[in-house]
């Protein structure tokens, strides 16, 4: 369960432990996440890596992974990487290259990284990998700043 922080608390901590923080507040509202079997594995400022494991519900009429749920993920993490600051944020616009087909079992990587924050708008570039390392797909989403703070109850909303 994600806590609660005051301004002061918040202030105090370092840009890695609010990305944190601000990623646990994120994950425990994140019913679609949750549902998509969807794991952190590491955040910072600005960035952010998810994984998850195609599953048999997951597969489309050609036995590959649904390009919707490949989008899922990177934008999942793409949301991870632009709340890292505790700034509520959301997409303005974003768009996927497929490289590859994703398969039952495989445990997909996507790696979100900003390229661009300036104001209320960011540039985020999003690579989605297998096990293997090969790259299934490039997302690119564009953020925009919207009022209040990641973290729910804090001071700093």
């Amino acid at each position: 369960m994600a806590e609660n922080y005051t301004a002061a608390q918040i202030a105090e901590m370092s840009p890695e432990q609010l990305a944190q923080a601000s990623a646990d507040a994120l994950f425990e509202r994140d019913i679609a996440a949750k549902d998509m079997g969807i794991d952190i594995v590491s955040v910072g400022p600005g960035r952010a890596e998810l994984s998850m494991t195609v599953q048999h519900r997951m597969l489309n009429g050609h036995a590959t992974c649904h390009g919707g749920f490949l989008f899922a993920l990177a934008d999942t993490a793409f949301a991870y990487a632009c709340n890292s600051r505790n700034e509520n944020t959301v997409a303005g616009g974003c768009s996927i290259e497929y490289l590859a087909p994703g398969r039952e079992g495989d445990r997909l990587t996507a790696v979100a990284e900003e390229r661009s924050l300036a104001g209320r708008t960011g540039c985020y570039d999003i690579s989605i990998f297998n096990q293997d390392e090969t790259l299934l797909a490039l997302f690119r989403g564009k953020s925009h700043k919207i009022r209040g703070a990641v973290i729910a109850g804090s001071d700093a909303e």
